[in-house]
């Protein structure tokens, strides 16, 4: 079996990953310009980088990119983001009832290889490099579906929501309680139920939703949210959007 280990991230990527931290921890709030120059400064690094981790950002829709005037923090509100994870939970359960059938015995090997890794990342610690073995899994389920558009529009809502996803994992004890989850899933497609792999995803995309926010809830705790942050800003220090 050889399902690849996390290359070095690329630059941009790293900047992505410390922005997402900064917007979720309030250090930018919604509606401020994130201006390339600054945050290259910031970095330590050229534009390129930042460019391409803004455009990382606006996939996940993190950040709006508008002609002419620049680059601003666009948080999705609560609801929309519930409807997101519901939305997903009920695309991953439609993914799992059908690889329930279809699912190769080579995809369910890559599969444990895949939970074998992430068990790896749990030991270490490793949020990352759980989450990077994390979204291998759950795309090899979309493949396993055998419907290609379906795979196609769980990749694309799963990109929306990756950042939410992947903050979620550093909740004390998430990562272990999710490779638990993982071990459901599995069972249920060796299994070939389609009913109990269906459940056992939209169950694990719930409870994905349910940590996030009570992360966030954590974070307006200590007074870090970007509520908090829009909030304690001087008027006129953001950019509102209408």
């Amino acid at each position: 079996m050889n399902t690849p280990k996390p290359n070095p991230p690329k630059r941009a990527d790293q900047i992505a990953k410390s922005l997402e931290d900064m917007i979720f921890q309030g250090e930018f709030a919604d509606g401020d310009r994130l201006d390339e120059q600054r945050l290259a400064e910031r970095f330590g690094t050229s534009r390129t980088p930042v460019r391409e981790a803004l455009q990382k950002l606006s996939v996940s829709g993190l950040v709006a990119q508008i002609p002419q005037r620049g680059v601003f923090v666009q948080q999705p509100g609560p609801v929309e983001l519930m409807e997101m994870f519901e939305v997903m939970a009920e695309l991953e359960a439609v993914c799992g009832r059908f690889a329930a059938i279809r699912i190769t015995d080579e995809a369910l090997d890559q599969l444990r290889h895949a939970n074998q890794l992430c068990q790896q990342a749990v030991d270490e610690g490793d949020t990352d490099g759980y989450y990077f073995h994390n979204e291998d899994f759950h795309r090899i389920i979309y493949s396993q579906s055998g419907n290609r558009f379906l795979e196609q529009e769980a990749r694309r809502l799963s990109r929306r929501l990756r950042p939410f996803r992947r903050i979620q994992l550093r909740l004390r004890g998430r990562m272990r309680q999710s490779l638990d989850e993982h071990l459901a899933v599995v069972q249920a497609l060796t299994d070939s139920d389609p009913e109990g792999a269906g459940n056992a995803l939209r169950d694990h995309v719930a409870v994905q939703n349910e940590k996030f926010h009570h992360l966030m809830n954590s974070f307006e705790d200590r007074g870090s949210a970007p509520e908090k942050a829009r909030a304690e800003r001087p008027e006129g220090g953001s950019r509102r959007r209408a």
